[in-house]
């Protein structure tokens, strides 16, 4: 495992995850790295920059549409749950929840360690009543979620419209990952982004700002710095682009010359105008959103749009199997 430098000089080791991924993903043709990582103590900073943008409509649509609905999400949920969020960031949405459902506990669930303590902290401060059990994991994969928790019922949390960062077959996997993690007879409360005209699409991911192509690009730092990478950052530029047969917004790196780097001594050549796939966003209209609800192990039972149609949050349920129909 590789060792990296840490900003007050010791050493730590890089993730032998990050390192598969980024050997792999830029080897293959076309190539591509994992949005997921992403999230280092930086790009979740960044991240948080870009949803207070103007551009980037899903935060402020999702959090008023959340703060809207939220008694009738606890008339459905109803008290005692251990709320449980996958992939919690900042946790700027959380507490409309936690104040709506009563939970008996949080768990918030990130990759990014030092990230998820710091908000996890201010969440205790803010609720100093509530368990709050940070637990730092991929969720992408079924969980053994804190014992405290075992007994509780479940309450899944999973806004942001993540889900539409996975290809669909990707997405039903996680589902599935989601309901083995909390068991049958959890609900889930996601969020999913919407299909809407490119005009309002890309500027939400090529903001005038340029933070989101600072975040994008802070991949090729994350790179260099854990993984003994050469990469010329500067020779590479963010670009979104709209996906109208996949319905997604992709980002990409483009590499606007020529360039030779090496990672852990091993050599890539990347020639100009190649791109390196760092993100989707799917969006989804609400009949493929309940699909792949279903796909994944859960049956919606509500669900609810933004007055404009911009944004969704589905409420699902974890059922016991049945035979069809």
């Amino acid at each position: 495992m590789l060792k990296q430098e840490l900003p007050d000089g010791t050493r730590s080791f890089a993730d032998p995850k990050f390192r598969a991924d980024v050997i792999d993903g830029l080897a293959r043709r076309p190539r591509a790295i994992p949005a997921r990582w992403f999230y280092d103590h930086r790009g979740s900073e960044l991240f948080e920059k870009i949803t207070d943008l103007p551009e980037y409509y899903p935060t402020r649509t999702e959090r008023a549409l959340l703060a809207e609905v939220a008694s009738e999400i606890a008339q459905r949920v109803g008290p005692g749950r251990a709320v449980v969020e996958f992939g919690s960031g900042a946790s700027t949405k959380t507490p409309i929840v936690l104040e709506a459902v009563k939970p008996a506990a949080y768990v918030p669930i990130d990759i990014s360690g030092d990230f998820l303590r710091e908000s996890s902290r201010a969440l205790a401060r803010r609720f100093p009543d509530l368990p709050v059990l940070p637990f730092e994991a991929d969720f992408l994969q079924p969980l053994t979620l804190p014992r405290g928790i075992a007994a509780m019922p479940k309450l899944g949390f999973f806004p942001g419209s993540t889900i539409g960062n996975m290809i669909p077959f990707a997405s039903a996997d996680l589902l599935r990952a989601m309901r083995e993690s909390l068991g049958e007879g959890a609900m889930l409360l996601i969020g999913m982004d919407r299909i809407k005209p490119a005009d309002v699409l890309i500027p939400a991911y090529d903001d005038a700002q340029g933070v989101t192509a600072a975040f994008n690009l802070n991949l090729l730092h994350r790179i260099n710095r854990e993984l003994d990478g050469t990469i010329p950052v500067e020779a590479f530029r963010h670009t979104a682009i709209w996906n109208e047969e996949r319905a997604r917004i992709e980002m990409h790196l483009e590499a606007m010359r020529d360039v030779t780097f090496t990672i852990e001594g091993r050599p890539f050549a990347i020639a100009e105008g190649e791109t390196i796939h760092t993100e989707n966003s799917h969006k989804y209209g609400d009949r493929d959103a309940r699909m792949l609800l279903r796909a994944g192990g859960w049956t919606p039972i509500a669900g609810w749009t933004d007055p404009e149609g911009l944004f969704a949050l589905y409420l699902a349920e974890a059922q016991a199997p049945r035979p069809a129909p």
